[in-house]
């Protein structure tokens, strides 16, 4: 089973040395927040074959079939205040960027601030949820799912036009376990290094080399309302810089915004 393979992989790494696996589930994310707000250590992972209440970012639906795709789930308690913990989004973005590139040879994209596209259509995303007492983070819970394996013709036909799967794009299936437990060593690799140097220079530049937003024109929908510009990449931390055609330029922290490229059906 795929799922024991990968488990094998994880043994004696941080993230995914506690591993709990579902064959269905309603949400991977509302079942790690439960056990982290039990205890459960960090770097638990909680991955599930089918989800029946898959979310995405903004009360978004995830479309979650059995067989096909990797859902999962990681608790994390990193010792950062509140206002840094978008930037555990952003180094997920360049781990699953970097690792889905690896495994499929495709070259995979990252749209501001949690969604990976590959030839502009979405094959994975990001979903960061944070509990927090006063100025403390009491942990983070980082869903992120991939289509793997979902065939063409497989997508619901309101997601033909807008999402892939690695499949799709290669034509042929990629082993799951492979897709994950690379996630997963990613993830731990940026992890690690945030929890020692921030969200350092070099994090920054890999996020705006992996970039599929930099130089092209956006709109953003803020609770200030509608900004639209040329996305520039992002500053020292981790804020999308973004130039108005007034020669201003804004900054947007993510989870506070939604992000649409023109020309895109994003």
């Amino acid at each position: 089973m795929w799922v024991d393979d990968l488990k094998s992989l994880q043994r004696d790494r941080l993230i995914g040395r506690d591993f709990l696996f579902f064959p269905e589930i309603d949400s991977t994310n509302r079942e790690a927040r439960d056990r982290a707000r039990k205890g459960a250590g960090e770097g638990t992972v909680i991955l599930a074959d089918y989800q029946s209440h898959g979310r995405g970012r903004l009360g978004r639906t995830w479309e979650s079939p059995s067989g096909a795709n990797i859902y999962l789930s990681v608790i994390l308690r990193p010792p950062i205040p509140p206002p840094a913990a978008p930037q555990i989004t952003l180094l997920a973005g360049v781990s699953a960027a970097r690792a889905l590139s690896h495994v499929s040879g495709l070259e995979c994209r990252i749209k501001w601030p949690n969604d990976i596209l590959v030839r502009g259509k979405k094959l994975a995303g990001i979903l960061a949820e944070m509990e927090a007492e006063g100025s403390d983070t009491r942990f983070i819970i980082l869903g992120i799912g991939v289509n793997v394996n979902w065939g063409k013709e497989d997508f619901p036909p309101g997601l033909r036009e807008t999402a892939t799967s690695l499949r799709a794009e290669k034509g042929k299936e990629i082993p799951r376990a492979a897709a994950a437990a690379g996630l997963l060593r990613e993830l731990e690799a940026e992890y690690v290094s945030f929890l020692r140097e921030g969200f350092s220079a070099r994090l920054r530049d890999d996020w705006n080399r992996l970039s599929g937003v930099n130089g092209k024109q956006v709109t953003l929908q803020s609770p200030q309302g509608t900004f639209s510009g040329r996305a520039l990449g992002l500053d020292s931390d981790g804020a999308l810089l973004v130039l108005d055609g007034e020669g201003s330029t804004r900054r947007f922290i993510a989870g506070e915004v939604s992000l649409r490229m023109e020309n895109s059906n994003f």
